[in-house]
């Protein structure tokens, strides 16, 4: 494979983690994960989004902070492959569209301080999946905190996300998962194994699986 450092992103219930997870196994990699479990915050934005935002955003900003800090500091990064299933810019996404605008200005200022001393991946596949299916993952993945997960927040987040693969300049694999299913269709996951072979230029390649 011709990517060292891949990261696998999308919206909340995607396939993210699996889709990660298929691929450390099969290049026998790092594997490197948001931090969800431990994240005391992260119930309670879901139950008062307006006043746990700016904690549960600075908490996951000094996680992901902290695991690509690490990494840095290793050698793994250059003699084994590693894959992440998040892309650290993701972190002002969400406070976007969670902050208000005097607390956004202050992340801002912490996340510019911060992110120039970061690793940036070879390769970011986007996993874009229609309303009705990361609805579906988030109820069979039965987090009890994401039940209640209103259709507008997704919707807005799909929508920042897509602005956000616009604007960077990242090498991105676009991949419509509406009847792709990685982990129960082998056969897709080896299609892409064979996508990850190319070496892609900079920019955004759209690819499909039959």
């Amino acid at each position: 494979m011709n990517y060292k450092f891949i990261t696998v992103e999308g919206n909340i219930g995607a396939g993210k983690t699996t889709l990660s997870s298929l691929l450390q196994q099969s290049f026998d990699g790092k594997l490197i994960l948001e931090q969800f479990a431990d994240n005391p915050f992260l119930p309670k934005f879901y139950e008062d989004r307006k006043r746990y935002s700016f904690p549960l955003e600075l908490s996951f900003l000094a996680e992901r902070y902290k695991q690509l800090k690490d990494l840095l500091n290793t050698r793994d990064l250059f003699n084994q492959y590693i894959i992440s299933d998040y892309l650290f810019i993701k972190s002002k996404l969400f406070a976007k569209v969670n902050l208000p605008e005097d607390e956004y200005k202050l992340y801002e200022t912490l996340f510019d301080i911060i992110y120039p001393n970061l690793p940036e991946p070879d390769l970011i596949i986007y996993l874009h999946a229609p309303l009705d299916k990361l609805k579906q993952n988030i109820k069979s993945r039965n987090r009890d905190y994401e039940q209640n997960i209103q259709d507008d927040y997704l919707i807005e987040l799909q929508n920042a996300y897509l602005q956000l693969i616009k604007s960077e300049k990242f090498k991105t694999l676009i991949i419509d998962t509406t009847q792709t299913d990685f982990l129960h269709n082998p056969s897709h996951f080896d299609q892409l194994l064979v996508h990850l072979e190319k070496e892609y230029e900079d920019g955004h390649h759209f690819i499909n699986f039959t």
